[in-house]
């Protein structure tokens, strides 16, 4: 990041939730719930990463705001309000496709695309991010964005 630049995550994870939600599709986020500050329901955490619905009709009250993202939704018929630092946001991408965009992790390599339930390599033991697989057949990624 450039000196004195603020950070671009806010500003895209903004403009892929509005190109989701203008093609009538479901956004979704992907989050580090090992950073600092998030706050979700414990019970629906998995490996330090929570998936979470943000459209119009599952989270009331969405704020997409440059620090954090803020919203209210149920949990098993339950109310919770959310806080989620946007450093904290790995990825942002449609439940039907997969497409948006994933962001690193902060101080770490970046995250396995989330979208990525076609049954491919369940071993998979953190390859270097490349997009091709042996045999040049490709694989579905999203962009990184430091």
């Amino acid at each position: 990041m450039t000196e004195g630049m603020s950070s671009s995550r806010p500003y895209l994870i903004r403009a892929i939730y509005e190109w989701i939600s203008d093609n009538e599709l479901t956004p979704y986020l992907l989050v580090d719930t090992s950073v600092e500050g998030v706050e979700v329901p414990p019970a629906y955490v998995e490996n330090n990463k929570i998936i979470l619905n943000i459209s119009q009709m599952a989270a009331q009250g969405l704020h997409l705001g440059n620090d954090s993202v803020s919203f209210s939704a149920r949990f098993s018929g339950r109310p919770m309000s959310l806080e989620i630092p946007t450093r904290a946001v790995l990825a942002i991408y449609s439940k039907e496709n997969g497409q948006g965009m994933m962001f690193a992790e902060e101080g770490g390599p970046p995250p396995d695309s989330p979208g990525g339930g076609d049954g491919g390599d369940d071993g998979d033991d953190g390859d270097d991010g490349g997009d091709t697989k042996p045999g040049g057949a490709k694989r579905p990624s999203l962009k990184v964005v430091k």
